[in-house]
């Protein structure tokens, strides 16, 4: 995750926590979402097709998890991904995002 993405974020009021500053940059992706969904957090990624696939797992399983955002990265400028990114986090509360998929 890009430093001045988080920057951009934090600078419109939006908490973000970076898989680097959670200490799970070597985490599976199922470990981060289920660390995301303990800490009552959505995840962002860019891995589009792992995190859909992870997103109807938990549903076949009957797992929740608090909501998984992703993004094709060359699709979106960084400047566009912070306005989505923050425009979703004011529009959607916490219980809106359980167990979501959203694209930006």
């Amino acid at each position: 995750m890009s430093h001045a993405l988080l920057n951009g974020l934090r600078a419109r009021g939006v908490d973000v926590l970076s898989a680097l500053e959670a200490g799970m940059v070597s985490s599976s992706d199922e470990e981060q979402l289920d660390f995301a969904t303990t800490s009552t957090r959505s995840i962002y990624s860019y891995n589009v097709s792992d995190f859909c696939r992870l997103h109807a797992a938990y549903l076949d399983a009957g797992k929740q998890h608090s909501g998984i955002i992703v993004c094709n990265r060359l699709k979106l400028s960084l400047g566009e991904q912070i306005r989505r990114l923050a425009g979703l986090v004011n529009s959607k509360s916490e219980d809106g995002m359980m167990d979501r998929i959203e694209f930006l």
